[in-house]
């Protein structure tokens, strides 16, 4: 059996849409690791929730649906119920409903399982927004990738154009600031960055140039005695 302890965690933690998403995925594929979103997981609670008619401020309610949630991830394709809700999770009003449960610190423990479910060899990389600081306290490198709420949106904006999804820069960095509020101030596993996380500002890189800073630093940090 493998100790669960030598699977090597890559944690990039951060704040929404910045870019933490697009760089640990491609970093888990040029290494050959396991990809946790962890935002899908919250998505998915938040989705469930407006569905089944759960009132968002009953705390308890939300848990006992976490506990419970019927999720599957098949590649790029994520799964609620049996239905196929890859794009459905994507809303702008579903990343800011789950903004609102992820505050709950129930729901936050009720996904701690299922989350650290995905450390499996030969490696994982995992982004959210405390995958270093309380979910994999001990990864191998932990990451706080940022950006200024300005690039942010923007970033966010081109997505959604991308994808035929009408939206307002001037909306989406008020939504950005928003969640950084909310995320910041939560009063279990708030975002921070953590005493032994490396920063990385992205605001002037291209996502291959963050890429190749995160597999540096993994490099150097696995040469460590």
């Amino acid at each position: 059996m493998t100790d669960i302890h030598r699977i090597p965690v890559i944690a990039i933690d951060g704040p929404s849409a910045s870019g933490k998403g697009t760089v640990a995925k491609r970093v888990a594929l040029r290494l050959g690791f396991h990809y946790l979103d962890s935002g899908a997981l919250y998505r998915l609670v938040a989705l469930d929730a407006l569905r089944r008619g759960v009132e968002l401020g009953n705390e308890d309610a939300l848990a006992r649906l976490t506990a419970a949630l019927d999720a599957c991830f098949d590649g790029d394709n994520i799964f609620l119920n049996q239905s196929d809700v890859t794009d459905s999770i994507r809303h702008e009003e579903i990343g800011a409903v789950a903004s609102r449960v992820a505050a709950f610190p129930a729901v936050r423990r009720a996904l701690l399982t299922r989350q650290r479910a995905f450390r499996q060899p030969p490696g994982l990389v995992a982004e959210g927004r405390d995958m270093g600081s309380v979910v994999f306290g001990d990864a191998a490198l932990k990451i706080f990738l940022t950006a200024d709420a300005e690039a942010r949106a923007d970033r966010r904006y081109k997505q959604l154009i991308e994808k035929g999804i009408d939206a307002s820069i001037t909306t989406l960095l008020q939504d950005i600031r928003e969640r950084d509020a909310r995320d910041i101030e939560r009063t279990v596993a708030p975002l921070r960055k953590s005493s032994d996380a490396s920063l990385l500002d992205t605001t002037g890189l291209s996502i291959e140039a963050a890429v190749e800073q995160v597999l540096a630093r993994y490099a150097a940090a696995i040469r460590l005695p």
